[in-house]
């Protein structure tokens, strides 16, 4: 249960939360899941009260709301949320929707609105900085290569100390062109070629290409759903987003770990499309680890271009797979605490009669 008008809903610039007669989260917007940093499935369902601390009594303004059924405000108040530090904000409550016992709270703060306000703007200032990225990246390898070749040539004659430093000159130009690379592929993704596609495939092909590669340090489990049906997606740009996931739960655990890969059939999710029908996105693939977790300075931006939590990383293999996944008219959401991190990801049934057929998108 949501307030009527979906474009509402999701454009209010405040967190936003529908509560329901057990003070439990039936639904929350845009705004509220960047503030509790977890999808609205995610939340639902959860105490109110285990998410958001807040150094006032609300049991009797929530009693008054769903009683009388009408608004109130409560001023003046320090609301917590994780291991953030207290926002001082007011509260809104009001009722909603047809059933008496569901309210709708709203938390307003100037501090709140300015985080949200930035989180956009660096949004923005990401999408630019790929496009002058996309720019450069051709003349920067010119040079590049010259670069490297010239090293290649001096270290040949060289020993010792110099020739140490002629190879650190084409380690660190082939790094830099790897990052070309990335973003070059980031800025030229092609439409998805969309076919019906057994998802266990694609993640048996992502498992054994890791498994030797990058994440041979680490135990990956399989718990997969042997009855799914098949997916609507492009096979090789999703066979990259699992591979972007799996190598990224590797990296969070450089001493080794544990992925878990897990499939389920939800019925719970639907992406809301142009034309304003929902779409299903019941098919849901997870990579699990138990690493560290994202930090939380960076949790709420994880998929934003050049956003990254190690000190080498580029930022963009996350933001890559989100944009796959998009393209896709898929979802991706992250829940991360220390010792498991979960990316989720729903998607699409392959139509009936579309059995081996592609489709660009």
């Amino acid at each position: 249960m949501r307030p009527d008008g979906e474009t509402l809903w999701a454009s209010l610039p405040v967190p936003a939360f529908v509560i329901d007669g057990a003070d439990r989260i039936a639904d929350a917007n845009p705004a509220g899941e960047a503030f509790l940093n977890a999808g609205a499935r995610a939340l639902r369902g959860q105490p109110v009260w285990d998410r958001l601390s807040v150094d006032a009594p609300l049991d009797g303004a929530l009693a008054r709301v769903r009683q009388s059924r009408a608004a109130l405000i409560v001023n003046n108040v320090d609301v917590t949320a994780g291991d953030r530090p207290p926002f001082h904000c007011s509260l809104q409550v009001a009722p909603v929707g047809d059933d008496p016992s569901h309210v709708l709270l709203m938390i307003t703060s100037r501090e709140i609105s300015e985080r949200l306000e930035r989180a956009y703007q660096v949004k923005s200032a990401a999408k630019a900085a790929i496009g002058m990225a996309e720019m450069l990246a051709h003349e920067i390898r010119n040079p590049l290569a010259g670069i490297t070749g010239a090293a290649q040539l001096l270290g040949m004659n060289l020993t010792g100390e110099d020739r140490d430093l002629t190879d650190l000159i084409v380690a660190e130009t082939r790094r830099i062109l790897k990052l070309l690379d990335q973003v070059e592929q980031f800025g030229n993704l092609r439409p998805p070629q969309r076919c019906a596609v057994n998802i266990h495939d694609l993640l048996d092909g992502a498992r054994r290409s890791a498994l030797v590669g990058f994440a041979a340090h680490m135990t990956v489990v399989e718990d997969y759903d042997p009855s799914l049906p098949p997916t609507w997606v492009d096979p090789d740009q999703m066979l990259q987003v699992l591979l972007n996931l799996l190598r990224n739960a590797a990296e969070a655990s450089p001493g080794g770990g544990t992925i878990r890969l897990r499939t389920a059939y939800d019925l719970s999710l639907r992406l809301r499309r142009a034309d304003g029908q929902g779409l299903p996105l019941p098919l849901v693939v997870e990579v699990i680890d138990d690493g560290p977790g994202i930090p939380p300075e960076i949790a709420a931006d994880i998929f934003e271009p050049f956003v990254s939590g190690r000190e080498n990383g580029t930022g963009l293999g996350l933001a890559l797979v989100s944009k796959i996944v998009t393209d896709h008219q898929g979802w991706i959401s992250v829940d991360s605490v220390p010792g498991r991190t979960v990316f989720r990801i729903s998607l699409p049934l392959a139509p009936k009669d579309q059995k081996g057929s592609r489709e660009t998108a």
